[in-house]
């Protein structure tokens, strides 16, 4: 098993939390915790502290499930809810049809979520630095190397965090330090572009301190990178161009189409990542930080906590909540995040991605020596349902059937080409653009820019210029990347969501029942805060929440 996937989710480095300085406003010591200076006394425990701010992004699990993918996926057009009815899981219901509130219990575990991963690498940030080494030589050397990474993650993290955060909720309170107190609670929120500025920098920093994803052991491999720093500084600056163009700022949005094609053209210069071979390698378990990935969330097997919760070790809840509700060998899963329709028809013909990607009702299971058919009526997402296609077929059987080790990609490298091929596009450099869309195209066997091809039923022509180029690519990365939680906060970037989501809610006829809702520009391109974190904090509201 890899190392760091029981690293992170340590004791130890759970034990952080109760460290002294995180409850200095009581008037006596507690006895038995450990001042923070106290602590700090070696290089295993600056990685503790790091490890410590890695868990968030694991938990999908408290008091409510809120993995990402339910705004990613179910949230927009690529999903519907499933489960086993339409009543199953009435928060996200209402998510799905736009109709949640601040007091939808998802909203409110993953806003904390993130909060708490801030909080920990913000003691991180603080206390790494005073880390002593205590030797001297070739060893001091290495050791203060290894200092300077762990820094380098914190930055990381505490970027990824804010700007998960503000994809979601908007511009946020801009925290450097730990909170001691509660009555450092009440924050004032910084503007969408502030906040995103801010992640940029921590990425800044960070891929100023990491290492190349090839000087990472082995047991090391799911710690974040140079390269995973590269490919959010793409991504966080993409978002900014975005969001600075639907704000009418189209001057400052080309400087940073501009800079996130720069960062985007470092991960693909340092040759540290390229496409599997195959399109299915992507979401094999032997493949997991392999060639393709850029950053993933680790879970395992050998875990302390069922459903992704916050146990010391988790195996995800993802595989569970997506697989068929029936099983011929007792291990049916909730039947959530269902590929739409829509999904379906946005396939090209021969596009061997679309089958890859959605399990439809004639798959079956094959556990000898029962046999029956996997989906029931409905279509499936094949990516995190474990399934084999090798010399059985069917789908894994987990061991644990309320955890499985299936880590959750946050960025591979055909994602960054997209991304890349999209900043280059918008900035002006076509031949870049197209360049990197054919890499991803040439795996799936597909026609290059300029093409032809039917599209929802339709015939569609992509001619040689930039806006049909930027249809393509949009098209592209919604084939490419379905199913993976991208695709609700590409049609929001892109200031499509409105039309995007009336076009689905009216098509998806099969389906409505399930769709009653409808987008309200100016809203719903972000969430509320939760009621009870405006309780505690005293932080504004949302427009139009």
């Amino acid at each position: 098993m890899n190392q760091f996937k029981a690293l992170t989710y340590s004791a130890l480095a759970l034990a952080t939390l109760s460290l002294s300085s995180c409850n200095d406003w009581l008037t006596e010591e507690t006895p038995g915790t450990t001042k923070v200076s106290e602590f700090f006394t070696s290089l295993s425990t600056a990685e503790a502290v790091v490890n410590a701010a890695y868990v968030p992004m694991t938990w999908e699990f408290g008091t409510t499930y809120y993995p990402e993918w339910y705004f990613g996926d179910i949230v927009s057009d690529d999903a519907l809810k499933g489960g086993q009815d339409i009543n199953d899981g009435a928060d996200l219901r209402e998510l799905e049809n736009f109709k949640a509130n601040s007091d939808n219990e998802i909203l409110l575990g993953y806003y904390r979520a993130q909060w708490q991963g801030i909080q920990r690498a913000n003691l991180a940030i603080d206390e790494i630095p005073t880390t002593r080494i205590e030797t001297e030589g070739d060893e001091a050397e290495k050791q203060a190397k290894y200092r300077d990474r762990y820094l380098g993650e914190a930055y990381f993290l505490r970027g990824f965090y804010y700007f998960r955060l503000a994809r979601m909720f908007g511009g946020m309170p801009l925290i450097d330090y730990v909170i001691k107190s509660s009555n450092q609670w009440a924050q004032t929120r910084s503007t969408m572009d502030e906040t995103l500025n801010f992640a940029i920098e921590d990425f800044k920093r960070a891929e100023n301190l990491l290492w190349e994803k090839d000087k990472y052991s082995n047991e090391e491999l799911g710690r974040a990178t140079k390269g995973a720093a590269q490919a959010m500084l793409l991504k966080a600056n993409l978002y900014r161009a975005d969001y600075l163009r639907n704000a009418g700022n189209e001057t400052e949005a080309q400087k940073y189409f501009a800079e996130a094609a720069k960062w985007g053209k470092e991960v693909i210069k340092s040759r540290q990542y390229s496409l599997w071979p195959n399109y299915l390698d992507n979401f094999r378990l032997a493949n997991e930080n392999g060639r393709e990935s850029v950053f993933e969330i680790q879970y395992t097997e050998e875990a302390t906590s069922d459903y992704g919760g916050e146990g010391y070790t988790r195996g995800t809840m993802t595989t569970i909540l997506q697989r068929s509700r029936s099983s011929a060998f007792g291990e049916a899963g909730w039947g959530y995040d269902r590929p739409t329709q829509n999904l379906y028809n946005e396939y090209e013909a021969g596009d061997a991605r679309r089958d890859e990607t959605i399990l439809v009702p004639t798959d079956v299971q094959i556990e000898t020596p029962a046999q029956e058919i996997y989906c029931g009526d409905r279509m499936l997402n094949r990516k995190y349902a474990m399934y084999n296609d090798g010399a059985n077929g069917g789908i894994y059987k987990l061991a644990h059937a309320t955890r499985s080790p299936k880590n959750n990609i946050q960025i591979r490298y055909a994602d960054v080409l997209l991304m890349y091929a999209e900043a280059c596009c918008e900035s002006g450099d076509l031949p870049s653009a197209k360049s990197a869309l054919k890499e991803v195209r040439d795996r799936a066997g597909l026609s290059q820019f300029p093409y032809t091809a039917v599209i929802q039923g339709k015939t569609v022509t992509f001619n040689d210029n930039q806006d049909d180029l930027r249809k393509a690519i949009r098209h592209e990365r919604r084939v490419e990347l379905a199913m993976e939680g991208h695709r609700w906060f590409d049609i929001t970037r892109w200031g499509i969501a409105k039309e995007t989501m009336d076009t689905y809610m009216a098509g998806e006829t099969k389906e409505a029942k399930e769709l009653y809702g409808t987008f309200q520009k100016g809203k719903h391109e972000l969430f509320p805060i939760p009621s009870k974190e405006i309780d505690l904090s005293g932080i504004e509201q949302n427009p139009n929440w």
